[in-house]
């Protein structure tokens, strides 16, 4: 009983210690826009290196069609028309552009002959970090919301779904990140959408471990070394015989 009331405190002084550890704040979940709030499309994209585009003109064979990575210099080249500035536009400024070339060498009675559409988006990202299955970078598309986030980076055993960190960082340094947090088991198990926001590039998700999580992170970080070291004294002690066999 009494060795049972000593791990419910030591468990109850991590859990303190873990919650103060973060910074999140309720408020700041107005910095996000929810999904149904806002049309997001592939025309608000700003292109930049090394996204591919897909440019279509039935009307001029050479470059129907055509895929085009955006070089680091931040242009595409078109066979005819030569290079064309393509990052820090969106798909309608770039086909905008394209056009004013053809119709150089070619009439059109089009209002608009050219298409761009973005092939492979490769320049812009957002992060899922801490207890997943899938962390590191995910490629930002402009629609991408945080339950679709979460849903694709598979939180493990370890994660603390109810204290999930969502970071918006700043680059000013007289600016705070803005920072919310999100239960995700409210969200799954009573279909709670409110906090269900789209993220930006550069947007962080940080999915923290449990207490006992946290414990068994610690055990495993004090163990590695001395596992480490055990495992380099077995194979140095270890030969080879006459027959290239370990004894």
């Amino acid at each position: 009983m009494f060795r049972r009331l000593i791990i419910t405190i030591i468990l109850l002084q991590l859990s303190l210690s873990l919650t103060g550890c973060f910074s999140s704040y309720p408020e700041d979940i107005k910095y996000f826009v929810k999904p149904q709030n806002v049309n997001t499309s592939t025309d608000t994209y700003i292109l930049q290196p090394p996204d591919e585009i897909e440019i279509s003109c039935s009307k001029i064979p050479i470059i129907d069609k055509t895929r085009q990575k955006i070089r680091p210099d931040g242009k595409i080249s078109l066979e005819a028309f030569g290079d064309i500035v393509a990052a820090g536009k969106t798909p309608e400024q770039l086909s905008e552009d394209i056009r004013l070339e053809i119709v150089k060498l070619y009439k059109f009675t089009d209002e608009k002959p050219i298409d761009v559409k973005i092939s492979t988006y490769q320049s812009k990202f957002y992060y899922v970090l801490g207890q997943v299955n899938q962390a590191g970078p995910r490629v930002y598309t402009g629609r991408d919301t945080l339950l679709q986030a979460i849903s694709v980076a598979e939180p493990n055993p370890m994660a603390w779904l109810e204290r999930i960190q969502i970071i918006r960082p700043s680059s000013d340094k007289d600016e705070k990140p803005a920072i919310f947090e999100l239960n995700y088991d409210r969200m799954m198990a009573h279909g709670d959408t409110t906090k269900n926001v789209l993220l930006q590039e550069g947007d962080i998700i940080y999915v923290p471990p449990t207490v006992l999580g946290w414990m068994a992170l610690k055990v495993e970080e004090a163990i590695r070394p001395i596992a480490r070291a055990f495992s380099g004294a077995y194979t140095v002690r270890r030969g080879l015989d006459d027959n290239g066999r370990y004894y």
